[in-house]
């Protein structure tokens, strides 16, 4: 039998329900909830053990969002037929909820904790990132698993000027800003999201929207929680405290790492010296405690030293960096590291760009492909295809470790959808044919090589030609507070971001911010503070945006000579028949006469054509191709025609790819020809105009003669239907003859004159010679 269940409903602001229940569902797990709005419902589980592992000394959160196909009527697309590893949505979606759920745990709070939240039923109108943490909240708020607060998440986005929470996918195409925001009742603790070149006051705008909106889902589940009844959060074992041994390591170390915090030195020798202060500190210790030569203290007391001395380090370099306002490389607490930046690095990649800030370096390459190398990106809802792709890479050597080599993990995943999302913004449109791959691999690493690789990635686009309007450039912020002190810093370093209490990315243009990813740990973040980081980033980007418009101030005009060709056009939805040709006879055959690649989809009814290729005369020579098949040919214009076949009474010529006409003996010259002979040839190429069409039959009539001048002298044609002419004078005397209702005149030379020009076909021409 069930146990009851319990159910809280509230409204999200606009007439929108969202329903959160427990007690139904995966009753064993510590917390579970069921999250639902419209048909879109969430299944959040979350399980912690009882007591830390032996030797634990980290807090081991794992969190999983999945997606059912059967959630929304669908069966998988792979081989198997079954849900398999995480996709890159999938991992996007976890990290929002991770980065989200953990500083709400205690920071003595070592046991493990796994979240599993799975969307068990799709709406194809509710995104359901938006809802994904309230869902885990709500369950850890109905366990007794120990959390500090409780949080939420919403999506805000503006949409014709107007900020709205948790829009739907329809709505979600017209936005401008889209936001993903989890915060405490008091405090904004994680950002992420893009805009089209959003201004600073209005990022803090939407910050406070979503702030309001979060508040209401957190009583909600305070509500959800005294409903069920949920006890005092579960007591756990805290770590071993050694006081003496904490007095110890200050009164040896503090001084040396308070020296060593002043040094200035590289990443690298800053490592050495700490490492050489650690060893030197154990010695001394086991000399204390009278162990013989050579022998260690125990491991025990080597953790404890490693998390003492880690705290010393933390509160040395904070107190320096708000007292002084010094850094740990000598900088001030604006100023950028050194910045070296070059394109054009590589000669065989489409584009190409190394960009170095201090001791942080991307190599950044663009691969330009066709339509065919479109990625497939599938969820639940639904499965569509991108043509801008971004992947990062962050291999171990880059900061100096030795490590197996394996498939990206969750960071790579989320520092290159950052990357990616904020170039996005300033893309080409839909009518760029080309799709395009960026590739960051990080080759040094001491800070914020995300941002790296936007630098990079928006000088490699120029490089390869792709019409970017304006360079994105990226800053990575930090905080250091200390009750009412604090120091917002500039381009943080890898330690900065360690011992920081802030880890806020911005990317944007001169005009506007593009991205943002922003991750707090301590309470009390006012907006007055985040006023101060956004303005303080934005002077960060100028100075860094400077630098990318005197390495490369605009796009390259064309590709790269190697880069494929591209040419996009559209055709009415009537030609793409003719332009495939039947079983596909004619576009192969334009592929296979010009080498390049053609791609034809119906969009919006029209043809999409996409032509590719490496050789500019070639892709131009399919182009015109193309064009001429859809093209409707105009009485009175001129063509540029190509023989075809030469036949007693005229030739056979195109005159646009496709469409042929015949140009009959009569309408070659003003001079009375007995034959073509020496006059046309296969393959020539001749002027023509159109004088007309047979109304009959639809054949194109042509004339050369029409375009020579008329030779002086020469008497007007009559253009009677069964005359003869001969340089302008008519010629009597032929023998009429009548057959078949055809009316037929020969004149001298035995040589037939045919009553109707232009406008036979070949078939019938050739009978009539036959019968003559």
């Amino acid at each position: 039998m069930l146990t009851q269940k319990f159910s809280k409903t509230f409204d999200i602001g606009d007439g929108r329900e969202v329903t959160i229940e427990t007690g139904r569902l995966a009753r064993q797990a510590d917390g579970a909830v069921t999250v639902r709005m419209g048909n879109n419902i969430l299944l959040a589980t979350v399980v912690a053990t009882e007591e830390p592992k032996p030797g634990q000394d980290f807090f081991p959160l794992s969190v999983d969002y999945m997606e059912k196909f059967a959630s929304a009527g669908r069966i998988p697309g792979s081989f198997f037929k079954r849900e398999g590893r995480l996709s890159d949505y999938e991992i996007l979606i976890s990290r929002l909820i991770d980065r989200a759920l953990r500083p709400l745990f205690p920071e003595d709070y070592f046991c493990e904790v796994q979240v599993i939240v799975t969307l068990i039923s799709s709406d194809s109108e509710i995104m359901p990132d938006a809802l994904a943490c309230l869902a885990a909240s709500a369950a850890l708020a109905v366990s007794n698993i120990p959390i500090q607060e409780i949080i939420s998440e919403v999506r805000v986005s503006r949409i014709d000027g107007q900020f709205k929470i948790n829009p739907t996918r329809s709505e979600m195409e017209k936005s401008d800003m889209d936001f993903i925001i989890a915060a405490t009742e008091k405090n904004i603790m994680m950002v992420e999201g893009e805009a089209k070149e959003c201004s600073e006051e209005d990022l803090v705008k939407a910050l406070e929207v979503a702030h309001d909106a979060i508040r209401v889902q957190i009583r909600a589940q305070q509500e959800l929680r005294d409903m069920v009844g949920a006890g005092a959060k579960r007591d756990y074992p805290k770590p071993v405290v050694n006081e003496v041994l904490r007095q110890r390591v200050e009164e040896f170390a503090k001084a040396r790492m308070e020296e060593l915090s002043r040094a200035n030195l590289p990443k690298a020798e800053r490592k050495e010296t700490y490492k050489k202060i650690s060893d030197d500190l154990k010695e001394v210790l086991a000399r204390e405690a009278n162990l013989p030569e050579g022998e260690e203290i125990d491991d025990d007391t080597k953790k404890l030293v490693k998390n003492y001395l880690g705290d010393l380090q933390y509160y040395v370099v904070r107190d320096m960096i708000l007292n002084d306002k010094v850094r740990l490389d000598g900088r001030n607490l604006e100023q950028v590291r050194p910045l070296d930046m070059e394109v054009d690095v590589l000669p065989t990649p489409h584009g190409a760009a190394l960009f170095t800030r201090g001791e942080t370096q991307s190599l950044t390459t663009i691969t330009l492909g066709t339509p065919l190398d479109e990625l497939l990106v599938e969820s639940a809802a639904k499965s569509e295809y991108s043509k801008f792709i971004l992947h990062y890479n962050f291999p171990p050597f880059s900061t100096g470790e030795v490590k197996f080599l394996r498939g990206p993990g969750r960071r790579e995943v989320g520092h290159g959808n950052l990357a990616q999302r904020s170039l996005k913004q300033m893309m080409p449109g839909a009518d760029y044919a080309y799709t395009v791959r960026i590739v960051s691999d990080i080759l040094e690493s001491n800070g914020s090589s995300s941002m790296a690789t936007v630098c990079a990635g928006s000088l490699a686009l120029m490089d390869a030609g792709v019409p970017l309007p304006k360079h994105v450039a990226g800053v990575a912020m930090g905080l250091i507070s200390k009750g009412d002190q604090f120091a917002v810093l500039t381009d943080i370093l890898g330690d900065e971001d360690h011992l920081g209490d802030m880890d806020f990315k911005v990317t944007g243009t001169r005009d506007g911010i593009c991205g943002i990813q922003m991750d707090i740990k301590v309470d009390g973040l006012s907006m007055d503070v985040m006023r101060q980081a956004l303005e303080q980033a934005r002077r960060g980007r100028m100075h860094i945006l400077d630098a990318m418009y005197n390495c490369i101030p605009e796009h390259r005009a064309d590709v790269k000579p190697h880069a494929p060709r591209m040419v996009k056009m559209f055709i009415d939805r009537e030609f793409i028949g003719a332009v495939i040709g039947p079983g596909g006879k004619v576009i192969q055959e334009m592929q296979r006469e010009t080498g390049t690649t053609i791609n034809i989809e119906e969009k919006n009814n029209q043809g999409e054509v996409s032509i590719f290729g490496t050789d500019k005369e070639k892709v131009d020579r399919a182009h015109n191709w193309i064009k001429g098949i859809v093209a409707v040919p105009v009485v009175g214009d001129e063509y540029e025609a190509v023989v075809k076949s030469i036949m007693p009474y005229g030739a056979f010529v195109e005159f646009l790819p496709g469409k042929q006409g015949l140009l009959h003996i009569s309408e070659v010259s003003w001079k009375r020809l007995e034959t073509l002979e020496g006059v046309l040839n296969e393959n020539d190429k001749v002027k023509v105009k159109l004088t007309g069409t047979d109304p009959k039959t639809g054949k194109f009539k042509l004339s050369r003669k029409v375009l020579l001048p008329k030779p002086e002298g020469m008497k007007e044609e009559s253009g009677d239907r069964g005359e003869r002419r001969d340089g302008g004078q008519r010629r009597e005397g032929g023998q009429r003859f009548e057959g078949r209702g055809d009316r037929r005149e020969s004149g001298y030379g035995g040589q037939r004159r045919e009553p109707r020009q232009g406008g036979e076909n070949q078939q019938s021409q050739s009978s009539q010679e036959n019968e003559q």
